[in-house]
C-alpha cells in the first residue's frame, strides 16, 4: 500500500526508497579522488553540490571541476567563500584578509538531495576554533569517508572514523578510490565498522562519460538513499 508520511524535513512515499537529503562527502587526505567522488554521486542522485569553501583558485575550483564531470551548472551551489591561497582555510582566509563567519556555513536549502564536499580531511580546521568534524556534527547529516587504498590508508581511515565518531557525526559508509587492495579495504570497514560502500578505480581517460559508468557499477545506489 502506497501513502504519504513525513519525518522532519521530508516527505516520503510508503514503499518507495528513502532519499536521504543531504549527504557529506570527507575525506582522509587531499588529492585522494574526493572531488571525482562527489561529482559521480551528485550525478547519480541528481543532487545540487556545494562546496562550502574553496581554497585555491589559481588551478580552477571544485566547483568548476564537479561541473566538468557530468554535474549541471544550475546544480552547482556558490561557494560562500572563494579564497586564493592553496592551504588550510583557516590559513587562508588568514592570507586574504577574510573572517570565516561559521554561521555563513549553514546547509544551504534546496529543493532535492545534497551532496557537500569538505577540504582536505575532517579534521582540517576551518577557522582556528573550528574543525571540519565539528561543522559536521553542527549540521548532523551522514558522512562518506573518502579513502585511498595505497599505503597508510589504514591509519588514516581509522583515525578519521574515530574522530567523527568522538563528534557523534553519523557515518554512512566508506568509499575507497584507487588500485583493489581487499585485505586493507576488509581491515577498515572490519576494525572501524563501517560500511563498504565501493570502489571507485582510477580513470584515464576521466571525463564526464566514464565517471557515470563507473560509477554506477561500482556502487548500489540504494546505499545512498
Amino acid at each position: 500500500m502506497e501513502g504519504t508520511f513525513i519525518i522532519p524535513g521530508i516527505r516520503h512515499r510508503i514503499g518507495r526508497p528513502v532519499m536521504r537529503k543531504t549527504i557529506v562527502v570527507t575525506g582522509t587526505d587531499t588529492d585522494i579522488g574526493k572531488t571525482v567522488f562527489a561529482a559521480g554521486l551528485t550525478k547519480a542522485l541528481g543532487a545540487s553540490y556545494w562546496k562550502p569553501v574553496q581554497a585555491g583558485l589559481d588551478d580552477g575550483t571544485d566547483s568548476t571541476r564537479v561541473s566538468q564531470l557530468g554535474v549541471p551548472a544550475s546544480s552547482v551551489i556558490r561557494e560562500a567563500y572563494r579564497l586564493r591561497t592553496p592551504c588550510s582555510p583557516h590559513r587562508s582566509a588568514e592570507l586574504d584578509n577574510v573572517i570565516i563567519n561559521p554561521a555563513s556555513l549553514a546547509l544551504p536549502q534546496v529543493t532535492g538531495p545534497l551532496v557537500v564536499e569538505g577540504a582536505g580531511g575532517a579534521l582540517v580546521p576551518v577557522t582556528r576554533e573550528l574543525l571540519y568534524a565539528d561543522l559536521f556534527a553542527r549540521w548532523a547529516a551522514p558522512v562518506v569517508i573518502v579513502a585511498s587504498t595505497a599505503l597508510g590508508t589504514i591509519n588514516h581511515s581509522l583515525l578519521t572514523i574515530e574522530a567523527l565518531r568522538t563528534r557523534d557525526v553519523p557515518i554512512l559508509g566508506i568509499a575507497f578510490i584507487g588500485n583493489p587492495q581487499e585485505d586493507t579495504e576488509e581491515t577498515i570497514c572490519a576494525i572501524g565498522s563501517v560500511r563498504r560502500l565501493g570502489r571507485l578505480p582510477l580513470l584515464d581517460p576521466l571525463d564526464s562519460e566514464s565517471l557515470a559508468a563507473t560509477f554506477a557499477r561500482c556502487f548500489a545506489m540504494d546505499d545512498f538513499q
